[in-house]
């Protein structure tokens, strides 16, 4: 039998067995073949950027900027593969940039002391403004095929892309890291008491930086897999993702206070809100439903973490 206290992703396992039965009553094509792939395609998108997001918030500091990132990577990508750079050389540059951008983040948040909050906040807007004004606004489309770009959102069979096996693949490498690892102990550690954790020598501001890195990383991989898809960047892309990130975090466990949480967690809780995307356009509800089932859903996932905690903590 399960513990009970050692059920991080309650809440999420929860929730994505109610709605899984609420839309499959709601829709018959709820259970087609296309809508799940569709599903976990959107899922996927999402859930590669929260799994980074999930590895900040445990270490006690948030990245709004990702949805930027997310934008500003695929963007990079595709205006050096229409000037003729190698598929290969564009792919690692702009992965660069992504690594780089969440270096700055680091860098200035532990630097100067301010919150992670205003710092990423600052740069989201900074770098959304700066991809309006080099497009005037414009998408920006692939000019020829691209092979490498094929890997990471090119479709595989049956409506399934490789965003999906990427999504996978993170997903578990990051589970064993967080939960398997001295780096992972020293994650938590950091989120969950700073002062301790500085007691016992671990490299606390390493830590964040190293996080601010993993979490900008694998937005802009995240904005690949969808310019792998459409084979289109809009400077647009990716707005309001950095809240649907978080929310797919704290479904999945996370708190919001640091030093303690689940990348299996986000990984269920990303599904589920494209669960939720997808079944509540099905079911024909009006688009702005979405957001407000997001939101009661967020609180209620608060809740249940917080209690859980309580549970953990005696």
């Amino acid at each position: 039998m399960i513990r009970f206290p050692l059920m991080k992703e309650l809440g999420a396992i929860v929730g994505i067995v109610v709605f899984f039965i609420l839309f499959s009553v709601l829709s018959d094509r709820f259970l087609s073949m296309d809508n799940l792939a569709s599903i976990f395609t959107m899922a996927s998108e999402l859930g590669i950027v929260a799994i980074g997001i999930t590895l900040l918030m445990i270490s006690g500091e948030f990245d709004l900027s990702v949805g930027s990132v997310y934008a500003v990577v695929p963007m990079a990508m595709a205006i050096l593969i229409n000037k003729g750079q190698p598929d290969v050389i564009a792919l690692i540059i702009s992965l660069l940039l992504g690594a780089s951008l969440g270096l700055l983040n680091g860098i200035v948040t532990l630097k100067t002391g301010i919150p992670s909050f205003i710092t990423t906040l600052g740069t989201m807007m900074f770098w959304r403004g700066i991809l309006l004004a080099v497009t005037g606004g414009f998408p920006i489309m692939l000019e020829r095929n691209s092979r490498v770009l094929n890997i990471f959102g090119g479709s595989i069979a049956g409506g399934l892309r490789y965003s999906g096996v990427w999504f996978i693949i993170l997903a578990i490498v990051f589970w064993i890291i967080l939960e398997r690892t001295r780096y992972g102990n020293w994650v938590f550690a950091t989120g969950g008491n700073l002062g301790a954790a500085k007691a016992l020598g671990i490299p606390t501001d390493r830590v964040k930086i190293v996080n601010f890195i993993i979490s900008s990383l694998l937005a802009g991989l995240a904005g690949i897999t969808t310019f792998g898809r459409f084979k289109i960047v809009d400077p647009t892309l990716g707005q309001g993702m950095e809240l649907e990130a978080i929310a797919s975090a704290v479904i999945g466990g996370t708190l919001l206070s640091g030093g303690f949480g689940s990348v299996l967690g986000t990984f269920i809780g990303a599904f589920m809100i494209g669960m939720v995307r997808s079944g509540l356009v099905l079911a024909g509800a009006p688009a702005y439903w979405y957001r407000a089932f997001i939101g009661v859903i967020l609180i209620v996932a608060a809740i249940i973490n917080a209690r859980i905690r309580k549970k953990v903590a005696g």
